[in-house]
């Protein structure tokens, strides 16, 4: 391996392993963040504003999903619904349909007792995700990494 090589490997590590947070780019150019883990979820729950809009599968296990601007539009709404169920335990174990919620920063909550990186949430719509979105974010994901 070149030095050169050596390099982009190391940054890719970096960015894939190291980073607190998945980031991605929505088609419109928004971004978006999403946990990696119950510490990672925690963080980025304690960093979204009460205007942001943020979105977590119905079932427990999955990253929390912030986007990054004020007033998303539906399509990137539902383009972050499908990223956060891409990366949820219930679309790891069942390859079917995930529903998501979609709420604002202002209607999450946490009690006292509630383990690392869970939360309640007072108001929420739902997004069902199809498999076959998401099977198409996959193979989008593949050929960009190659």
């Amino acid at each position: 391996l070149t030095c050169l090589t050596r390099y982009y490997y190391k940054v890719y590590f970096i960015e894939t392993f190291m980073a607190p947070f998945r980031e991605f780019e929505l088609l419109s150019g928004v971004k978006i963040l999403l946990g990696k883990s119950a510490e990672s979820n925690e963080d980025l729950v304690s960093q979204v504003m009460p205007t942001e809009t943020v979105l977590h599968t119905v079932m427990p296990g999955s990253p929390f999903c912030k986007i990054k601007c004020e007033n998303p539009t539906k399509v990137e709404i539902k383009e972050a619904a499908i990223y956060t169920a891409k990366y949820s335990q219930d679309w790891r174990d069942n390859k079917k349909d995930v529903s998501v919620h979609v709420f604002r920063g202002a209607d999450i909550y946490k009690e006292k007792k509630m383990k690392l990186g869970t939360f309640h949430v007072k108001k929420f719509d739902v997004v069902k995700v199809k498999k076959a979105d998401i099977r198409n974010l996959e193979e989008n994901l593949e050929k960009q990494i190659k």
